[in-house]
């Protein structure tokens, strides 16, 4: 799988990540000069065009972007709710486990909330 971590995801997750599996293949929306600073609905269509997974804390914006891009475009990268509540080994683990357990006609869009349970 290949991710996309919205603007305000714990980058202390990213490092744990990236510290557990050599070239996880995850990149910060500040990251990309296309949609740095930009609303969700910019860095949806981004993630939705690159295939890419969305990691976000913040449903409260990206469920109506969602919506908004299913009901314009009929296809939306998956989007992957991570409550900041949660610790960081635990987020780490099961992020792991997604990228390690699914094939990428597994997902569809929709919203995926961690933990898995």
């Amino acid at each position: 799988m290949k991710w996309l971590a919205d603007e305000n995801f714990d980058n202390d997750i990213l490092r744990g990540i990236r510290r557990r599996v050599a070239g996880f293949d995850v990149v910060r929306a500040q990251d990309v000069a296309e949609i740095s600073e930009l609303d969700d609905p910019a860095v949806l269509a981004w993630a939705t065009t690159n295939d890419r997974v969305v990691l976000t804390h913040d449903l409260s914006t990206m469920i109506p972007a969602m919506q908004e891009q299913v009901k314009r475009f009929a296809s939306c990268s998956p989007i992957v709710f991570v409550r900041d509540s949660l610790p960081v080994g635990l987020v780490i683990e099961e992020i792991l486990l997604l990228d390690e357990c699914s094939i990428e006609t597994d997902w569809a869009a929709g919203v995926i909330y961690l933990p898995l349970d």
